[in-house]
């Protein structure tokens, strides 16, 4: 039955509505998967350990003021014994760390979960330990100190693998778990002697093995903190209170040093002021090829790619007279869009590049040699394939390009436009639409 061109033009409408349903599927897919590696990040950090906050080290002393009260009147004035308990804390005056984190992946099924094991040297010194000598706030009173204790603060204890501390120089220190302060109560503690801090001053020197997943934040304590990090992951991100001062990132990972000021951060008075929170600088080990982020973005693109598809076709069928069926415009948009499922599925058991491209070679392939029939010979079928494989290119250029992707897109559809009235220019399309209304079913190819 002949079709009138506005019937066809609302049949291809409609062929492009259900692709836009089948892409949205697609995407859901995608999301779906996507949520399924967080769930596969949570169980890892569950069974190893969670992002990590090392916070310290940092001197504390419980103390404990007595003093006596007169209360009551007359036969009944009598004395009562008040008390007092507070802590005294001392922060380094410098800190100098220097630590390598090592990835670790572990594996849930089909996803891949980054963890780390950081080696670190800490080696911090107070210059006075003023801040731990007590001070009367009632007179008479009775003022009672406990040991001076050394604590590491972290995000979980469960990642502690070794800890070795000793005071410098060389006396080794006994370790143990857990830390004096109530807001803080993960990480491990040393308990110090009066003979080991007589004169006024201490160093201590801190080796650990600390595992994580994924992020790791360290809070600058001292009067003056200097952090050198090195790690073989080479797609670091930084962030929290502050940057790196200097930072070398290469295929091979990145070193990152820090040199963090007491004037510029208030992380010594978090720690001293027992505040919930501390100000702390990041470094997280991310995946910058996420193949579910890539495909949801190339899924994005999906309805613009088969637009333009279509109007290469279109534009064929005006070119060379050829009359292309609606149904075949479903079965060449049907191609394309299972080109992102394909995509989805060969990712998660392969490289995203070498996923990209199986995926558009075989839909290349097969857009080609339905094309060289459909266009009415192997050269239009060969040149439709090519164009395919063009846009898939551009696709991939625009999926690597994440800063530049919209310039990027923008200067390609002006590029089509351009080339489509190029083209078009001499056409006298009354002409060409009465043609096509007059034309006998079956005088032109299918």
């Amino acid at each position: 039955m002949t079709r009138t061109l506005w019937t066809k033009a609302l049949a291809v409408a409609l062929v492009a509505l259900g692709l836009l349903a089948a892409l949205e599927r697609v995407s859901a897919l995608v999301a779906e998967r996507e949520a399924r590696l967080r769930e596969a990040e949570a169980n890892v950090a569950a069974s190893l350990a969670t992002q990590q906050e090392l916070i310290g080290p940092v001197l504390q002393r419980r103390c404990e003021e007595t003093w006596s009260v007169e209360v009551g009147e007359g036969k009944e004035r009598k004395k009562v014994n008040e008390r007092r308990e507070f802590d005294l804390v001392a922060t380094p005056k410098t800190l100098d760390l220097d630590g390598t984190a090592t990835i670790e992946a572990r594996r849930r099924g089909l996803y891949k979960v980054n963890g780390y094991v950081l080696k670190a040297t800490l080696k911090a010194a107070w210059e006075s330990l003023q801040l731990l000598q007590p001070r009367a706030e009632h007179a008479p009173s009775v003022l009672r100190c406990g040991d001076v204790v050394l604590f590491v603060g972290v995000g979980d204890a469960r990642g502690l693998r070794s800890v070795a501390a000793s005071q410098v120089p060389g006396k080794a220190l006994a370790v143990l778990a857990g830390t004096p302060r109530g807001k803080m109560p993960k990480g491990f503690q040393v308990a110090l002697t009066s003979e080991q801090w007589a004169d006024g001053t201490f160093a201590t020197e801190l080796r650990l093995e600390l595992v994580g997943t994924r992020l790791l934040a360290i809070a600058p304590v001292a009067d003056q903190t200097q952090v050198h990090l090195r790690s073989d992951w080479p797609h670091p991100s930084f962030h929290g209170r502050f940057l790196p001062n200097e930072r070398e990132i290469g295929d091979d990972g990145f070193n990152a040093w820090w040199r963090i000021s007491a004037l510029a951060t208030s992380a010594p008075q978090d720690v001293r002021g027992q505040s919930d929170r501390v100000e702390t600088f990041a470094v997280e080990f991310i995946d910058p090829v996420n193949a579910y982020s890539l495909a949801d973005r190339a899924t994005k693109y999906g309805m613009l790619f088969i637009g333009l598809t279509f109007l290469g076709v279109a534009l064929t069928e005006v070119m060379r007279r050829a009359r292309v069926h609606p149904v075949q415009y479903l079965l060449v948009g049907s191609a394309l869009a299972i080109f992102f499922l394909l995509l989805v599925s060969l990712s998660e058991h392969m490289a995203f590049v070498w996923a990209y491209t199986g995926a558009a070679a075989a839909c290349t392939a097969l857009l080609a040699f339905y094309g060289a029939h459909v266009l009415g010979g192997w050269r239009a079928g060969l040149a439709f394939g090519v164009a395919v494989a063009t846009l898939y290119g551009v696709l991939y250029l625009l999926l690597q390009q994440e800063q530049t992707a919209l310039v990027l897109g923008s200067a390609l559809l002006f590029a089509v436009l351009a080339a489509v009235m190029v083209l078009t220019r001499r056409f006298d399309w009354y002409r060409l639409v009465d043609s096509w209304r007059t034309a006998k079913p079956g005088s032109q190819p299918a």
